[in-house]
């Protein structure tokens, strides 16, 4: 044991001394330190403030990533705790000690020095050689400083021990669900992540630099915060700002400044010189603005990154540089499941940034949290508009004093570290806060006093009483799903309105007078991917994945697997689309924020993404698809309806949304319609489209005479010479067609249907959809997760196999799409995992915390006789509903034929259970989810 102590000792030795002293200053604390856990809390009375420990552990990192804490020991199933959230291998809550040593350079004589730990959970306290430093930290989003000038000496080695303990501080969250501090996405990880390094500084430096850009006037203000920790003296403040990309700079400002002792703070205007070069989406042009101290021996200097930019506001519209904006914008809620924390290198954001951006979004939201530097720096580059939030989010905001007061430090250590940042344009006090709205409106007023670089706004959207349906008087932009007039965001009216392409939420903004950006639109669930699972090699364990992977392994159904995905995946995609179009066709809507573009594997396993946790994609609409809709330019079709019949006139006309930035000036507009194989009809013209919204630029006015049998048509409309275009389908059904039942008996009656199968008749079984036992037949998918909101009516969309002969003259996918609104929505599901045999023609994909077989057209024979179940209503009104009318056609044309022969239902007495009578039921309100 003692030769392995001394050899480790050396090793650490000849560690410290590759560190090259005589230039540097600043020395990298990262790599191998001792751990111990202190579970107990006796590690301050048993002196471990003076010990280094057996355990070793590299930092930066996390006692998950060593492995360290308690086991997890569930075990797969579709209970609440497995399917939460996914399942740390090791947990650990409480106090770690952490420590080693450390070597100071000798030319470090004189200095000051302070030590940086860029991200912990929650409090740490240090010691140098078992002497406390007098003051702990506390924050979450912002490094933890310490300054160690009075117990360490140049030339010396020093011991440095770090306590850190996770446990929660202050009441910023609900069942701990606020992304700063939460189990649900990130994890609550003990340790240190990112920089750790001890900088040496001379007695008089610059402590922090902050630069306002003033566009109007071609000036960089520039705040300069100073520490002199000597006596009173003078120097020299020499400013420059240079523009990354072309190195070329403009005229250094000199200023002779007096210095006082302890803090004081200079301002300066600089001017940036002729040919400024402004920030945003499209040139994401970055300066370094420089600034060195010199007074006497003592020498600072301190560079940091802004842009020539202003986001501001025009009426109810964004603008960027006086020029309206339009965010395309997701949710970023600390979603990483291989570390279970940010990534802290800038590598890690070019997967996240440059994912959005290749899917069209220029706008991410940090739900209840601030990322670290490194994401600001990716997005300043690639040219993001980002909206950061305080680590709050809770129903009581205003009554904790102490929980206020931290929400105050953590606002102003936010404007320190990363106020300077271009892309940090919106700040929002946190997520759907509840409580004393006036303390918000406090804390938003006293930051945009001492910050008016971003936008503010009291929370992201609140179900407080009173509030939550209008902005607070003094929002500089307003967050919300509806308005006091309407619905913003499809969720509330998908299920309820037949299918329309011409609406948008123009009343529901109406006498808006700032901008409005729809919340959270979508979570729309899509069906888990199973073989995700070989993805998650990090420090968590899809536990959630694999409950349901034993689930359907027992119930027979894996197989189905992969098209469950893929059929609620594709009825998610046309519902982003639409969701999109509609809010991109409402003056008076600035912008969107999807929940999510990727899933969201915490709060129930909210697969809610049409990519996964890891920013990959399902494969269920590529990138290039999703541009059509989501880009700086938007063809828009405003059309009545998905479903026509053949004496009928397709009739639309072609708004379009340019939030470039520039006009495209007569630029010639190409649109056909195709049946897959011919074009049916096309046209084009030459127009100009400004930036903003363009009404009405053609019009669409065709006979579908020429269309004989039921079809499904595309719309294309394509700006010739760009990337521009769009998309749209529409179904055509004969309208002189009769209902043939030939030898097939349709009855509403189960006791009926026993009778003539008896007889060996063919039989289609209609039964009052209003009075049967089952679930409430939806358009619209699972809302967000069925473990989180468990009283939800949860089915996930249509899956049949299209070409099955019921459907032949029935065009559609394998998947819900616009046309199955009118038999979905007057439907009831059938559970039908009693039956044996027989088979489903139309099934329903079940939502993941059930996994039944359900079908809503269900075929099969009993004795003699053949059967066909249709549990949506193929009886009522068809001559104003032509996809039922054309379902019945096409469900009694294959019943009639020699192809029907479906496999024998071994137990047909349980269809009295699958159909038992019950009291009818009201539909569900789009907000009785919550």
């Amino acid at each position: 044991m003692k030769i392995k102590h001394i050899i480790t000792s050396v090793l650490l030795l000849l560690f410290l001394s590759s560190w090259d002293s005589r230039e540097k200053t600043v020395m990298d604390i990262a790599g191998e330190w001792t751990v111990q856990l202190d579970s107990t809390d006796s590690g301050l009375k048993n002196g471990w403030q003076n010990m280094s420990f057996k355990q070793l552990m590299k930092l930066p990192g996390t006692t998950d990533d060593a492995g360290l804490g308690v086991p997890n020991k569930l075990k797969p199933s579709l209970e609440k705790l497995q399917m939460s959230h996914l399942t740390r291998k090791n947990s650990y809550l409480g106090a770690a000690w952490y420590t080693r040593e450390i070597s100071v350079p000798k030319n470090w004589k004189g200095k000051e020095f302070i030590l940086k730990l860029e991200r912990v959970i929650w409090k740490t306290n240090v010691w140098i050689d078992g002497n406390e430093l007098p003051a702990e930290q506390n924050s979450l989003i912002a490094p933890h400083y310490y300054d160690l000038t009075k117990y360490l000496t140049a030339g010396k080695t020093h011991r440095i021990t770090i306590r850190v303990d996770n446990r929660k501080l202050f009441d910023i969250s609900v069942d701990n669900m606020a992304h700063a501090y939460t189990n649900e996405t990130q994890i609550i990880w003990n340790g240190i992540i990112g920089k750790m390094e001890i900088e040496a500084f001379d007695a008089v430096r610059i402590a922090n630099l902050q630069v306002k850009p003033e566009i109007s006037t071609g000036t960089a203000k520039v705040k300069v915060t100073l520490n002199n920790s000597a006596k009173n003296t003078k120097g020299i403040l020499s400013i420059t700002a240079v523009n990354k990309k072309t190195k070329i700079s403009a005229a250094t400002l000199q200023k002779e400044i007096q210095i006082k002792t302890g803090e004081s703070i200079v301002e300066a205007d600089y001017n940036m010189g002729k040919d400024i070069k402004l920030w945003s989406e499209f040139s994401p042009e970055l300066y370094e603005l420089k600034a060195e101290l010199k007074a006497g021996k003592n020498n600072s200097n301190v560079s940091v990154d802004f842009g020539m930019r202003s986001f501001s506001k025009k009426g109810s519209v964004l603008t960027i540089n006086e020029q309206p904006v339009f965010l395309r914008g997701t949710l970023e809620c600390n979603i990483f499941p291989l570390t279970g924390h940010p990534p802290m290198d800038k590598e890690g954001w070019r997967k996240v940034f440059g994912t959005a951006k290749d899917w069209g979004l220029n706008h991410l939201r940090f739900h209840s949290w601030c990322p670290p530097q490194a994401a600001f720096e990716v997005a300043d580059e690639m040219g993001f508009y980002l909206q950061v939030e305080l680590p709050v989010w809770v129903l009581k905001i205003g009554e904790d004093p102490k929980t206020t007061d931290f929400l105050y430090a953590e606002a102003q250590r936010m404007i320190d570290e990363y106020g300077n940042h271009p892309s940090f344009c919106m700040w929002s006090m946190g997520n759907e806060l509840q409580g004393d709205m006036t303390v918000l409106t406090k804390l938003m007023n006293s930051l945009r006093a001492k910050d008016d670089r971003h936008l503010y706004t009291t929370t992201s959207f609140t179900f407080e009483k009173g509030h939550g349906d209008w902005p607070e008087p003094e929002d500089d932009f307003f967050i919300t799903q509806w308005t006091k007039k309407g619905w913003v965001r499809g969720q509330g009216v998908f299920n309820s309105e037949s299918p329309t392409f011409n609406k948008d939420y123009t009343a529901s903004v109406e006498g808006m007078t700032v901008p409005l950006v729809t919340h959270e639109i979508g979570q729309y669930a899509v069906y888990p991917k199973i073989d995700e699972i070989s993805k998650y090699t990090g420090v968590l364990e899809p536990i959630n994945f694999k409950s349901l992977k034993e689930d359907l392994e027992r119930k027979g159904l894996i197989n189905k697997a992969a098209d469950y995905t893929k059929a609620s995946g594709k009825l998610a995609v046309i519902l982003y689309k639409e969701e999109i179009e509609r809010a991109l066709k409402t003056a008076g809507i600035s912008g969107f924020q999807l929940l999510d573009l990727h899933d969201f594997p915490g709060q129930g396993t909210a697969l809610v993404g049409l990519l996964d946790a890891f920013w990959d994609s399902k494969g269920l609409i590529s990138a290039e698809e999703f541009r059509q809709f989501s880009a700086p330019v938007v063809p828009l079709l405003r059309f009545s309806k998905a479903a026509y019949t053949n004496d009928e006139f397709f009739t639309a006309f072609l708004d379009i949304s340019n939030y470039s930035d520039s006009v495209l000036k007569d630029q010639e507009i190409e649109w056909s319609i195709n049946d897959g194989n011919t074009i049916v009809a096309s046209g084009n013209t030459k127009a100009a489209i400004f930036i903003g919204y363009n009404h009405k630029i053609l019009d669409i006015n065709e006979s579908l005479q020429k269309i004989t049998k039921a079809t499904k048509l595309t719309v294309i409309v394509n700006l010739k010479g760009t990337n521009y275009k769009n998309q749209w389908n529409i179904w055509i059904y004969p309208q002189k067609q009769n209902i043939d039942y030939g030898k097939v008996v349709y009855t509403r009656s189960l006791e009926e249907a026993y009778k003539l199968l008896k007889a060996g008749k063919k039989v289609l079984l209609n039964p009052d959809w209003k009075k049967i036992k089952g679930i409430e037949g939806k358009f619209v998918p699972v809302f967000w997760s069925p473990v989180h909101f468990p009283k939800q009516a949860g089915t996930m969309g249509v899956l049949c196999n299209p070409s099955h002969k019921a459907l032949a003259d029935f065009p559609t996918d394998i998947n819900t799409d616009w046309q199955w609104w009118d038999l979905n929505v007057n439907s009831t599901t059938l559970i039908t995992d009693g039956i044996e045999g027989g088979s489903p023609i139309v099934e329903m994909v079940d939502n993941f915390a059930n996994n039944r077989k359900l079908a809503s057209l269900f075929e099969g024979s009993v004795g003699s006789g053949k059967l066909v179940i249709a549990s949506f209503d193929l009886a009522t009104d068809l001559d104003k509903r032509p996809v039922t009318k054309q379902m019945l056609i096409s469900i009694l044309k294959y019943m009639n034929s020699e192809s029907f022969n479906p496999e024998a239902i071994k137990n047909p007495e349980i269809l009295k259970s699958v159909l038992t009578e019950q009291k009818e039921k009201g539909k569900e309100d789009a907000k009785s989810i919550y």
